[in-house]
């Protein structure tokens, strides 16, 4: 596996993935049927954000993309989201992609890191973040609409980017 820059070629491979995701209506508060075009503006970070994917050789494993959380007086506390195509669960990609973002966002210059909507039914997501140092500061209650559960909490996850890395 790599994770590399995404670059307007990942296009047609991302959105399959990122159509499927959204309406699954699971994990992302997206709206469903967005276009290529409007998927894309909201995925495609430009600087100061990023974009990157997670490959092996021509399949796409899965995409993260990061950047400021605010603009402005917030702009030291990163954020990020991630991707993983459905067929590649279970082989450590969202650990990869994790693991990679929260490195370069360190390396930028971010102080911390900020997930501000982790859906609190998406146990192994959690369960991820808080085993790479987030932790839980606070559940917004009955802030996401799950096909299954109906109305469940979004789960505003943090933490600190010291210069060694740890929480």
């Amino acid at each position: 596996m790599i994770i590399r820059e995404a670059v307007a070629q990942d296009w047609p491979d991302i959105f399959p993935v990122f159509r499927s995701i959204v309406a699954a209506g699971r994990t992302y508060t997206y709206p469903d049927g967005l276009s290529s075009d409007e998927a894309r503006v909201l995925w495609m970070a430009r600087p100061p954000g990023r974009t990157v994917v997670a490959v092996d050789g021509d399949t796409l494993l899965g995409t993260a993309t990061t950047g400021p959380n605010r603009p402005g007086r917030g702009s030291h506390v990163a954020t990020a989201s991630f991707m993983v195509h459905p067929d590649h669960h279970g082989r450590g990609v969202g650990r990869r992609l994790g693991a990679e973002v929260l490195e370069w966002a360190r390396d930028a210059g971010y102080r911390s890191m900020q997930f501000n909507a982790v859906v609190e039914t998406n146990t192994p997501a959690v369960h991820l973040w808080q085993s790479l140092g987030f932790r839980v500061l606070a559940t917004v209650p009955e802030a996401f609409d799950h096909p299954e559960h109906g109305l469940v909490g979004l789960h505003v996850m943090y933490r600190r980017l010291d210069a060694d890395g740890r929480a």
